[in-house]
């Protein structure tokens, strides 16, 4: 197994949405009113995750229906328990394959998993294939080329001043595709029409040191996976060196922010 694939330990819902779910959960409205899609649509999400972007599409989108997949069972129970409305279907179904007919969805969605697809054009031809004629597809994807999560950045920069080796795992290194020139380019050779992008931004604030650390022990995701591998002596170490070095507000609290690049073109 490869060092870098070792610690994508993503199965976990609860840890997720300790770590991730709750900023994805912040960054979705801001994607959907970035989209302005149609009232009543058909709707087909890939990679749910627990339910960030689908809990939003059913709160301020009045869709028609949603079909929501990921790859992960972990995760769609998870999404299933977040998001309980008649209108939603959860799935564990493969983004390069589609189990969706041709020409069946309005609008086809993708947050914050593209980057995980192995293909990627597979993964949009498939997109552009469950799309009707006049809809919309849309995707965003986090900017850790340019270091836009800056609560990781934060992290990797502390591990890799104590163990160079680290530098390997961050997700600027693995995912160096997550630009805004990258993104248009994968959305223009899928054929989509009218293609545009937009970062969005959003704050990450921590309430406290407590807030930030804690999520890093959970184990989901590259950087938590990395830290829970360390030797207690080597994680104390990291922790005290993240404690010493982020900026910190009057309160106490974390403030730090959080940008994606979004893309969105027609079908045809």
């Amino acid at each position: 197994m490869a060092e870098a694939s070792r610690h994508d330990a993503w199965a976990a819902g609860d840890s997720y949405d300790a770590y991730m779910g709750r900023w994805s959960r912040q960054i979705a409205p801001r994607f959907l009113d970035w989209l302005a899609p149609r009232e009543g649509s058909d709707w087909l999400e890939i990679g749910c995750g627990t339910g960030a972007l689908s809990g939003a599409i059913v709160e301020r989108c009045k869709p028609g229906s949603l079909l929501s997949i990921d790859a992960s069972e972990g995760f769609v129970s998870r999404a299933r328990a977040n998001v309980r409305d008649a209108r939603v279907v959860f799935e564990v179904g493969d983004a390069q394959a589609l189990a969706v007919a041709t020409a069946s969805k309005d609008i086809v969605v993708s947050a914050l998993v593209l980057n995980f697809v192995p293909d990627k054009d597979k993964a949009l031809a498939e997109m552009r294939r469950a799309a009707r004629q006049s809809a919309t597809i849309g995707f965003y994807v986090w900017d850790y080329p340019g270091g836009g999560v800056e609560f990781m950045r934060a992290f990797w920069v502390a591990a890799a001043a104590l163990d160079p080796a680290a530098q390997e795992l961050t997700e600027d290194r693995r995912f160096p595709d997550c630009t805004q020139e990258a993104l248009t380019g994968l959305a223009t050779r899928a054929g989509l029409r009218s293609v545009v992008s937009a970062p969005i931004e959003i704050p990450t604030v921590f309430r406290d040191f407590d807030d930030f650390w804690r999520p890093f022990t959970l184990g989901a995701g590259p950087a938590p996976g990395y830290c829970a591998s360390l030797a207690p002596a080597a994680r104390e170490r990291l922790r005290q060196k993240l404690h010493d070095a982020l900026p910190r507000s009057a309160d106490g609290s974390i403030p730090l922010k959080a940008r994606a690049w979004a893309v969105k073109g027609g079908a045809s």
